[in-house]
């Protein structure tokens, strides 16, 4: 039977690779997904969206 582990990772401005990189490879057990979590931003001028943060979820050994 699995284990998983849920990781919540929070960004800022924008999503920094290397930071990520890193971090990424620091987890223990094999990656399964990445669900990044897109909040909508309304401007007088249009719409965007930004990143609030990564949920990554991993299957422990």
């Amino acid at each position: 039977m699995a284990h998983y582990r849920v990781h919540k990772v929070n960004l800022k401005k924008k999503i920094e690779p290397d930071e990520l990189e890193i971090y990424l490879n620091g987890l223990e057990g094999k990656i399964i997904s990445i669900v990044p979590n897109i909040t909508p931003r309304m401007h007088p001028m249009g719409a965007t969206a930004r990143y609030d943060y990564l949920l990554i979820v991993v299957e422990l050994p």
